[in-house]
């Protein structure tokens, strides 16, 4: 049994930094178009700069993980709000928000195709955002 597209997309972000072999393969299209509104301007990546942007973040920090706060599905598309939580190199005893997202994703032949992403510094964290 395949996995079901809201299950796609989450894992895709909390799996992305593990160490999973192969994640990209898993859950990207080769043909992915990821459209990115982030605090430095717009970035329009596909497979190779997610790749890219991917080990670079790997590099950067002890450890990141993805809290996911909601996945919604609706038609063909699958939005997710998450939290990327890191543990510093200088800092590696504390965690810490980086970044809050909004993604939303199409998907083919089951997986991420198109997406178009926000983001924001993460500096305060509301631990409840949907009670």
């Amino acid at each position: 049994m395949g996995l079901r597209s809201k299950d796609i997309v989450e894992k895709f972000y909390t799996s992305l930094f593990n160490g999973e072999k192969d994640i990209l393969d898993n859950y990207l299209h080769p043909n992915v178009a990821l459209t990115w509104y982030g605090t430095t301007g717009l970035k329009k990546l596909d497979f190779n700069e997610i790749l890219s942007l991917r080990d670079d973040m790997a590099k950067n920090y002890e450890s990141l993980k993805a809290e996911v706060e909601k996945t919604v599905e609706e038609g063909h598309q699958i939005a997710i709000q998450f939290t990327y939580h890191v543990k510093t190199i200088e800092n590696p005893d504390e965690e810490m928000p980086l970044a809050h997202f909004m993604a939303i994703w199409e998907l083919k032949d089951d997986k991420l195709f198109k997406g178009v992403q926000i983001s924001q510094l993460g500096e305060e964290i509301d631990e409840s955002p949907w009670s």
